[in-house]
């Protein structure tokens, strides 16, 4: 066999090969062998893992990379061996599952360009995810709809995928999807029967019916490009699977058939969209009320009407609404609320009084409350603290009240 027999056959899990020379990458221990079907990571397709045995070890081979300076195939390990003959055997799950996503990537790229002529410009194959990047950021549902339909009765037809080797003067004649350099003057076409020619040095299935399925999940805009997740296989069966129950659940929690589960969830989204209006409402007319009773007991400082008030167990966003409502009524609002984080919220009317500084009255607020941060201008001043109980909170807004006071009376 060839010292890349993966370019063979992608099917064999089991051989053996001399280890012919023992070296690091980075450190790991790393062995090149005679012969190899392991796949290093390239083309945008990931490497494949296994072991290695000698009669004194075995080893898990972690990475497989391509060493730039000699184009050698290298297999990291988890541990040394030495130079010799070795059994291999390949993880072929993962092989497998590999091979399914980069002929099903083969089928579908070819299938977008017959289906809504958008050209394949990336290919990106890992464990969570398999995407391609198509030249057209404007691709609409029905476009996506048809090509994975065509995708699906290529795969259907179990037409025979087989690999090639040619000169590139025999490529330049020939119909392929894609043309990078060819690799010493040869280049590696897999041929999906009748439907698609390409260079590609990754492993494949034999025929289409294997790939299983091909599922687009998700697609999204990116620039002036669309990128397309998709599945095969296992993985998209198991994606299947998963959704499946999903809608299960969704229909037998909303008593309506799976079919009917988009109109029957846009009903609840429309009824809790009136609920949380009629929730506002109720909660401005709540807190309109709350600011007149406020108002009616507000105390008169300097001309200036006044509602100093500390709160317990109410939201943060609450009491700043009450401020502003106690403001529009033409009054300063000296709110604070205590609990595991004390709020101060300070305002005026814009044209209430000009001693009557927000942002002078919140500082001795906040050094009462001890390792306080805030601020503000004339008009409003915000500011929290560490925990804090209503009688320290209560202390902090008569400081500045009596700030206030000063101010007052300085004014005077």
């Amino acid at each position: 066999m060839s010292d890349r027999a993966y370019y063979a056959d992608a099917y064999t899990t089991r051989f053996t090969a001399e280890v012919i020379e023992v070296t690091e990458v980075e450190g790991r221990p790393a062995v090149r062998l005679s012969s190899t079907y392991f796949y290093p990571t390239s083309g945008g397709q990931p490497h494949d893992t296994g072991r290695l045995q000698q009669s004194h070890r075995t080893a898990r081979v972690l990475e497989v990379v391509v060493r730039e300076a000699d184009d050698a195939v290298l297999h990291l390990l988890d541990g040394p061996l030495r130079p010799g003959e070795a059994t291999a055997e390949i993880d072929w799950p993962r092989r497998f599952d590999h091979m399914q996503h980069h002929t099903g990537q083969h089928i579908l790229s070819q299938a977008f360009i017959r289906a809504a002529e958008a050209e394949t410009s990336g290919f990106h194959l890992s464990g969570q995810s398999v995407t391609i990047d198509l030249d057209r950021p404007d691709l609409s549902p029905d476009e996506i709809r048809a090509a994975e339909i065509m995708a699906n009765e290529v795969i259907e037809q179990n037409r025979p995928v087989r690999a090639r080797q040619v000169s590139l003067a025999e490529a330049a004649t020939l119909p392929l999807r894609k043309r990078p350099p060819g690799r010493d003057g040869r280049l590696r076409l897999v041929d999906i029967d009748g439907f698609d020619l390409t260079a590609c040095g990754g492993t494949h299935v034999a025929g289409t019916a294997e790939v299983g399925l091909v599922k687009v999940v998700k697609t999204e805009r990116r620039g002036g490009a669309t990128r397309v997740e998709f599945l095969c296989g296992r993985r998209a069966t198991a994606d299947y699977r998963l959704k499946h129950d999903v809608t299960q659940q969704l229909s037998t929690a909303l008593t309506t058939g799976v079919s009917d589960l988009a109109p029957a969830l846009a009903r609840l989204q429309e009824e809790a969209r009136q609920l949380r209006l009629a929730l506002k409402r109720e909660r401005g007319a709540r807190l309109a009320l709350e600011a007149g009773q406020l108002l009616d007991a507000a105390e008169t400082i300097g001309g200036a009407r006044l509602v100093c008030r500390v709160f317990a167990g109410r939201e943060a966003d609450e009491v700043r609404q009450l401020a502003t409502a106690i403001t529009a009524g033409g009054a300063v609002a000296l709110l604070g609320l205590a609990g595991e984080r004390a709020q101060l919220v300070f305002s005026r009317p814009a044209e209430g009084p000009t001693f009557a500084h927000m942002g002078e009255l919140i500082r001795p607020a906040l050094a009462a409350l001890g390792e306080a941060r805030g601020g503000g201008g004339a008009v409003s001043a915000q500011g929290g603290g560490p925990p804090a109980s209503e009688a320290t909170v209560g202390a902090a807004l008569a400081a500045a009240v009596a700030r206030l006071r000063a101010a007052t009376n300085a004014v005077e």
